[in-house]
C-alpha cells in the first residue's frame, strides 16, 4: 500500500513539475504505412489525447499499452473526447517488427513511429516508457516517464480532469 501511495505522490508531483502547456513540436514521424506525418497534426483539436511512447523491446511499455487498451473502450464511452495513440521509439531496422507487433495484439488505434528519435529529442526525453496528455488546446498538458502496475488509472484521471474544464 505504501508502494502505491509512494507511486501516486510521485505521479501527482509529475503532472505538478513536468505539465508544460506548450504546443506540440511539429517534428516529423512516421505513421506504420512509412508516410511522414507532423506529430503536431496527429492530435485531433478538442480531443483529450493520451499519447504512449514504447518501443517493442521495452516490457513496461507495453505492460503499459496493454493495461490502457484493456480500459480504452470504457474510457471513450465515459469521455467522449478522449482519444489514444502510441509512438515506438524503435529505429527504422524496427519498422516491420512494430508493425507486425501492432497487428499481432489487434491494436485499433494510431499507432506512429519516431524512428530516428527525432521527436524524442525536440519532446527532451531520455526514456520510455514516456507519456503525454494533450489538450483540448493542442498544449502539452502532462509529460511523465516510467510505468507501474494501475498508473494507467492516474493517468486518465487527468484526463477527466481535463475534460470537465473544457
Amino acid at each position: 500500500m505504501k508502494k502505491v501511495a509512494a507511486f501516486i505522490t510521485g505521479l501527482v508531483l509529475a503532472f505538478q513539475v513536468q505539465a508544460q502547456q506548450s504546443a506540440l513540436p511539429s517534428t516529423s514521424i512516421k505513421d506504420l504505412n512509412g508516410t511522414n506525418i507532423a506529430f503536431n497534426q496527429t492530435v485531433e483539436k478538442g480531443k483529450i489525447t493520451l499519447i504512449s511512447f514504447w518501443a517493442t523491446w521495452c516490457i513496461p511499455c507495453k505492460k503499459e499499452i496493454k493495461n490502457i487498451r484493456g480500459k480504452l473502450a470504457d474510457w471513450q464511452k465515459e469521455t467522449p473526447e478522449f482519444n489514444y495513440m502510441t509512438v515506438s521509439m524503435d529505429d527504422a531496422r524496427a519498422t516491420a517488427q512494430v508493425r507486425s507487433y501492432a497487428k499481432s495484439q489487434g491494436w485499433n488505434f494510431p499507432v506512429f513511429q519516431d524512428p530516428n528519435s527525432d521527436l524524442k529529442r525536440s519532446l527532451n526525453f531520455q526514456n520510455v516508457p514516456f507519456t503525454l496528455i494533450v489538450d483540448q488546446e493542442g498544449k502539452i498538458a502532462l509529460m511523465h516517464t516510467g510505468y507501474e502496475e494501475g498508473g494507467e488509472d492516474v493517468l486518465y484521471e487527468k484526463v477527466k480532469e481535463l475534460a470537465v474544464k473544457k
